[in-house]
Order: C-alpha cells, then sequence, then structure tokens
C-alpha cells in the first residue's frame, strides 16, 4: 500500500480580479472537489484562503487556481505560507473581513450567454426579467457602495430577496450564490414609462412594450441603461434621426447604432463589414461601440454618420437593451443622453430635466446608479481594435507600475476627454471617461470622482499631478486641493503613456505627439512634436514649422483659421475678410503653434470639404473618409532650427491642396501620405544621429487609420521597431496615466 500523505495547511491570498467574478464559490468547489478543507473569505479587495489536506491536494488546488478559474476573474497567488493545521470539517465559505485594502474594483458587464438563454425561455421564472444577472454578467462598478463586494454595499441593498432568490444565492453549488445584483421579478427592480401629458405607466412588460410601441412610431426615447440613459430612436428613420440631432444641437457628429442580438446577427452585416476579430470584441462582455466600416448599402438612415465611411456599431449590453431591440425588430440608435461632452445622465428626474427638449419619452426603472458610465469605444488600427474611450465594460482600468511610486498620488488629466489616474504602490487605477470639463456639471461629476476613486479604493491621496496648462479646470482644482503639486507636459504624458503601456522595451524612446494643441515647454502651443528619451528625460527632437493661429480655442471648430494662418504665414491668399487677415498681422488674439491636428484641420479646408465644423475632429474624419490611399507622398523639407530640433516645412503642400483640377480625394490622400513620409524622414535623421530608438506613436492624430498604417508600412520598410498604445487610448484620455508614469520615472 502506498503510504498515507501527512496532512498540511497553506493559508493563500489572492489578489486582482476576484470579486464580483464567482471566485469564492469556484473556490468552494474546487476545494471540496479535491477533498481539502478549511475556508474562503473576501478581504476588502482580496481573497483569503486556508486549505488543509495532503500535498498533492494542495498541489492541484494551486494549479488549478490559475488555469480553471471563472472566464471573468484575473486571479493573482501573492502569497502561500504554511500554516499549523486546525481540522476543519469541511470546506465553508466564511463572512467577508475588512482588513487589508487591496481593493480590485469589477467593471460593468453585459449579459451572459446563461442569463440570456434563460430570460428566453417562457418555463424560466426569470423570463423576459429586464434585471436578469449572475456572478459571470451584470453590473458592479456602477452600484458598489464600498469593499468587499457584498450586496449591503450595493445600491441593491434596498431590494429584500425573494424566498426563491434567497436559496440561489445561500448555495454555493448554484450560479448565483453571492451575485450582489440578484433578483427577480418578485423582488427586484422594475421599468416604469413617462411622457409629458401621459399617466405613467408600471411594470416590466408594460412599460416596455410602450416605448418598444413609441420608437415604432418615431418617437426619441431615453433609456435607462446599466451606467445611464441613452437617447435611442429608430435606425432606419431619416426623419426621425434627423430630429434627434436638431434636439440634441449635434448637426453632424455621427450617432452610435445598437443592433439587434440575432444568431445570425442579419441587421449588423447588413450594415457594416465585421470580420472574426470585430465580432468577438463586439460581443465581448464589455460590448463596446466598434467602429467599422460600412457597407456600401444600407437601409440605414444616411444622417446616422454624415461624410464618413465607417459607423460605431453595438450590440446590447444589458437584458433590457436585449428585450427592447429583440422586440423593436431592428436597429436603433443609443447616442448617450447627455449634453453634449458632459457626462451622461444617471437618474430619472434628472433626465426628464435635462432632456425635456430632447426626449419624447422616458424608460426608467429603480436601480440606483451610483456613478455614471459611458460607452466604451473601440477603433480598428495597426491591424488591432484598440480603444479610444475607456467606459461601461473596460474601466476602471487597472495597471501595474514597474516600481512602487513614492506617495498615493492623483493624476488629474486633460482638459477635454478627461479621466483620472490614482497611483499607490505598484498600481495605478484610471477612471472612465468623464468627458470635457467646459460646463459646471462636467466639472461637478470631475471633483466627485477624484473624491469617490479614493474612497473606493480605500486610498488617500497624499500628491496630485496636473497638466502645465493653467486654463484647463483639470489643473486648477488640483492648485487648489492644497496637496503637493507637480505638472506634467501635455505632450510628455502623451508620450509617457504609450512607454508605460511597454515597460519591457529598454533603450531610447522616439515618440511622435501628434494632436491638436498642448502647451509646450517654450511657452508655444505644441502639437506636432516627436519627443526624444524615456519618460522623466524628453527632449524635443522634431516638430513642424510654427505657423501663428488667429482666434485661440475657436479654432478647433474653425478649420478655416487653421488654412488661412497657413497660407499667410507662407505667402499665399485665403479668401476670409481682410479684418482678419489685419488682426492676424497684428498678432491679436493669435498663438503660435507646431499642431499636427491643426494642418489636417487647415488640408480640410483647403479642399473644401469644410470651413466650420461642429465637433471636435470632424474635418480629419472627414479629410481620412475621402482620401485615396493609392496617391503617392510629395516629400517635404526638412532642417534643423536655432534651438537644435528638426523642422518639417509643410509649405510646398498648400498649392497641391488648392489645386482644383485635382479631385478632393487625391488632394486628400497626397496630404496623408505625405504627412506620414515627413514623420519617417524625421525618424530616419534622428537615428542616423542618436542610433537605435523604439518609435512610439501618440497622441489623438494616430486615430487616423489610414495615416497609422501608412507609417508603419513605411517604418517596416526601415526597420524600425513601433509601438502604439494598447490599452490606453491615444487621445486626452490617456494624459492621465501618462502624468504618472512621467513623474514615476522622473522621481527614480
Amino acid at each position: 500500500m502506498p503510504p498515507v500523505e501527512e496532512r498540511s495547511a497553506c493559508r493563500w491570498l489572492i489578489t486582482g480580479r476576484v470579486q464580483g467574478v464567482g471566485f469564492r464559490p469556484f473556490i468552494y468547489r474546487l476545494a471540496r472537489e479535491l477533498g481539502l478543507h478549511g475556508f474562503v473569505r473576501n478581504r476588502s479587495g482580496t481573497v483569503e484562503v486556508v486549505t488543509e489536506g495532503d500535498a498533492s491536494s494542495i498541489n492541484a488546488f494551486a494549479a488549478a487556481v490559475q488555469q480553471h478559474a471563472p472566464s471573468l476573474a484575473r486571479p493573482d497567488i501573492t502569497s502561500r505560507e504554511k500554516v499549523p493545521v486546525r481540522p476543519h470539517k469541511d470546506f465553508r465559505i466564511l463572512a467577508s473581513s475588512v482588513s487589508d485594502a487591496d481593493v480590485h474594483i469589477p467593471p460593468d458587464y453585459s449579459v451572459c450567454t446563461h442569463c440570456s438563454e434563460e430570460m428566453q425561455d417562457p418555463s424560466n421564472r426569470r423570463y423576459r426579467y429586464p434585471f436578469i444577472n449572475c456572478t459571470q454578467c451584470g453590473p458592479r462598478y456602477s452600484l458598489i457602495k464600498a469593499m468587499p463586494y457584498d450586496r449591503s454595499q450595493t445600491t441593491m441593498s434596498g431590494f429584500q430577496l425573494c424566498g426563491a432568490c434567497r436559496a440561489e444565492y445561500e448555495n454555493p453549488n448554484d450560479r448565483r450564490f453571492h451575485a450582489q445584483p440578484l433578483a427577480c421579478s418578485d423582488c427586484g427592480p422594475e421599468l416604469w414609462y413617462g411622457e409629458p401629458g401621459r399617466a405613467v405607466v408600471h411594470g416590466n412588460e408594460t412599460a416596455l412594450a410602450v416605448a418598444v410601441a413609441q420608437l415604432k412610431s418615431g418617437l426619441i426615447i431615453a433609456v435607462k441603461g446599466v451606467g445611464g440613459y441613452h437617447l435611442m430612436v429608430d435606425a432606419r428613420n431619416e426623419r426621425a434621426v434627423a430630429r434627434l440631432r436638431i434636439r440634441k444641437h449635434r448637426p453632424h457628429k455621427p450617432l452610435a447604432v445598437m443592433f439587434p442580438l440575432t444568431d445570425d446577427l442579419i441587421a449588423l452585416h447588413e450594415a457594416v463589414i465585421a470580420d472574426h476579430p470585430a465580432l468577438s470584441v463586439l460581443a465581448s462582455p464589455g460590448r463596446p461601440v466598434t467602429i467599422l466600416p460600412k457597407q456600401p448599402q444600407t437601409s440605414l438612415a444616411d444622417c446616422i454618420a454624415p461624410g464618413l465611411s465607417q459607423l460605431g456599431a453595438m450590440l446590447p449590453h444589458s437584458p433590457l437593451h436585449q428585450l427592447l431591440l429583440q422586440d423593436f425588430g431592428g436597429a436603433l440608435v443609443a447616442t448617450s443622453a447627455n449634453i453634449s461632452g458632459e457626462p451622461v445622465v444617471t437618474e430619472p428626474t434628472e433626465a426628464e430635466t435635462l432632456l425635456a427638449k430632447v426626449a419624447d419619452g422616458f424608460l426608467h426603472h429603480n436601480r440606483p446608479i451610483l456613478r455614471p458610465i459611458d460607452d466604451s469605444v473601440v477603433q480598428p488600427r495597426a491591424k488591432q481594435l484598440r480603444a479610444t474611450r475607456a467606459g461601461r465594460g473596460f474601466a476602471p482600468l487597472e495597471l501595474q507600475l514597474p516600481w512602487p511610486i513614492a506617495a498615493p498620488t492623483l493624476a488629474t488629466g486633460a482638459h477635454l476627454k478627461n479621466t483620472l489616474a490614482l497611483a499607490w504602490d505598484n498600481r495605478v487605477v484610471i477612471s472612465p471617461h468623464i468627458g470635457d470639463l467646459d460646463s459646471r456639471r462636467s466639472q461637478a461629476v470631475f471633483a466627485r470622482a477624484a473624491s469617490d476613486l479614493q474612497r473606493l479604493y480605500n486610498v488617500r491621496a497624499e500628491a496630485v499631478i496636473c497638466d502645465a496648462h493653467d486654463g484647463y479646470a483639470s489643473t486648477r482644482w488640483a492648485k487648489e486641493s492644497a496637496l503637493p503639486l507637480q505638472r506634467v507636459g501635455h505632450h510628455q504624458a502623451h508620450a509617457s503613456a504609450l512607454v508605460g503601456e511597454w515597460p519591457e522595451d529598454t533603450g531610447n524612446w522616439l515618440v511622435f505627439t501628434w494632436d491638436g494643441l498642448g502647451l509646450g515647454s517654450d511657452g508655444t502651443l505644441w502639437g506636432g512634436e516627436a519627443l526624444l528619451g524615456r519618460p522623466g528625460q524628453w527632449r524635443r527632437a522634431s516638430s513642424f514649422r510654427p505657423f501663428r493661429l488667429a482666434g485661440g480655442s475657436r479654432a478647433g471648430r474653425e478649420p478655416w483659421r487653421s488654412a488661412a494662418a497657413l497660407c499667410w504665414t507662407a505667402g499665399f491668399d485665403w479668401k476670409s475678410s481682410l479684418l482678419a487677415k489685419e488682426a492676424w498681422q497684428k498678432g491679436l488674439n493669435c498663438h503660435e503653434t507646431s499642431s499636427a491636428g491643426r494642418l489636417f484641420d487647415a488640408a480640410a479646408a483647403m479642399i473644401g470639404l469644410m470651413e466650420i465644423a461642429s465637433y471636435e475632429g470632424e474635418a480629419p474624419m472627414c479629410l481620412e473618409a475621402i482620401a485615396d490611399p493609392n496617391i503617392p507622398a510629395l516629400p517635404l523639407p526638412l532642417h534643423r532650427d536655432a534651438q537644435n530640433v528638426l523642422r518639417t516645412d509643410w509649405a510646398p503642400l498648400i498649392p497641391f491642396l488648392m489645386d482644383g483640377r485635382q479631385s478632393p480625394a487625391a488632394r486628400a490622400g497626397l496630404f496623408q501620405a505625405s504627412m506620414a513620409l515627413a514623420l519617417v524622414q524625421q525618424a530616419l535623421r534622428i537615428r542616423a544621429k542618436h542610433g537605435e530608438v523604439n518609435i512610439g506613436l501618440a497622441g489623438g492624430v494616430f486615430q487616423n487609420r489610414l495615416l497609422v498604417e501608412k507609417i508603419l508600412e513605411l517604418l517596416d520598410e526601415e526597420n524600425f521597431t513601433v509601438r502604439l498604445n494598447e490599452q490606453v487610448p491615444c487621445n486626452d484620455a490617456g494624459i492621465s496615466f501618462g502624468q504618472v508614469i512621467e513623474t514615476l520615472y522622473g522621481d527614480f
């Protein structure tokens, strides 16, 4: 007979994403399968496990935790120590403890396959229940009050479980064991429908039926989801979509479209071209808005994405949205219910007040949303779908720092596309998208988010980082915080955000930081820079020929101003008034800039695409949409200035851009190809002088798929190693993370 193994005991601490993902019942079932005794319990952000049994079973337990954890879990065994054997009769799940602050907050997840199937099963007691969920799906971040993740610590604490739900909740072998948002139609949240001049309609089925009927009649309905409201309207009804645009004061900015979740996804495939990777992202637990090429012919309203070749597509992320799309029988526009640029609206009274002149009706529910969270957005670049906005399902986004930061620090990010980043020890958490900080409401949400992020993770910031620009609302807040303050240049933050995602890449970096405008270290407005070095040690290596831009912040929405500035700087005429030119000549309200983003604006105006834009980035997006990718580049002059910075001169492009004998597509194609070639010429000159460098592409300009793919093709021919942002958006949403990385390396 083989010898009987001696019993021993181990205590484990498991961190990572292990709360709100069904991890404790997984551990419970695993331990019992292996014949182990002991216990598992939540701490504030970790899971503590004690296993007692023979050595082979304990080793098998360690391997299984890593290999067979629930799909949403990301366990990291940070501690394993032998402890005295204290004979346990069995394996149990103990009550949560609050003894530490190693908090990991799960994001909100879309409805899982199992719950979706149950919702469609007439024999199931949750048939067509709009709030069905389990440990593998449903809201998390938007309803968690504090950790550990227990029902009493969520906004579901006001809903008392019925007997049937209580039995599931307390059964470790049930899929809904400790599913904190658990409910059913007998004990959980419910819908109601409201409309001015009409009696309120209560009840899940009746409210949903009225909302669907009103959508079919062409009305605009505000629908409360997981992290806030969407404004929804029939995506095939041209007049209805146009009416939404008029009411929301959004004349041209593209609108996202939600498609029914059917087996064949026929409505989706009729509207966009989606390959297998795109379909995988669309159907992932985050269910982001995914930017995809339009089909040549589609039944959708033309005014959904006017002048663009791509469309923002999404699949239903909540059971409510799945039922709504299913009953409607077609695609619906699903745009964030907010004032442009602000955070989404979350509460019924607030929705009916702020959206009174936009929505015809409101589909509400009574599950409270603790904090707003918008849809995530991803787009294809360099053969990969990359985030341009991290929201529901993607955020809060946690990344590891290469070494511990000196003190808990809050980075306040940029003014547009704002996010916050909280860093402590060797961790950094990036908040969901907050939005533009122009309005009082946005600034109030920003301030609440700064406080909430620290409270939620049980970390009090001892220092704060902000942008160098005094005009940013995030900078003003940081200055008023009374904490030790560090300023980080806008483009240094862009560069460091990219490098922060590639800590294993050593050596010098050359990061091209192309965007709209940001305050440079010389007091001018940068936007077309290449920074050489590494975080904390950047120096400006190349840029574009500077020009004086008239109109201040208005230039971002008025591309003609950029076109006029380039023409006047280079000695060409522009068709604007003499008064405008005279003001420019005198330097009235003018700022010197090297912005690549404004070069794209100018090109769109010179070609005749638009002189006034209705949203940020409209002109470059339209330029990309029409560009002929086969037009060869025009090589541009490159010289070194008195400050030893390489400068590309854009002036030779002007005659070509204004040549009406050439098609707009050809002129747009020449401009994009020339900009790509200019970048590569700069990189070659810098490598020749400084040796091998890792190339990075950071900043909002590199959301341009056509530009990025051309750059990558040319750089590959010259044997450069090129990196792009992976998880952190390349636009200003990544600035807060970059501020942390720049500070971390600077202190090292």
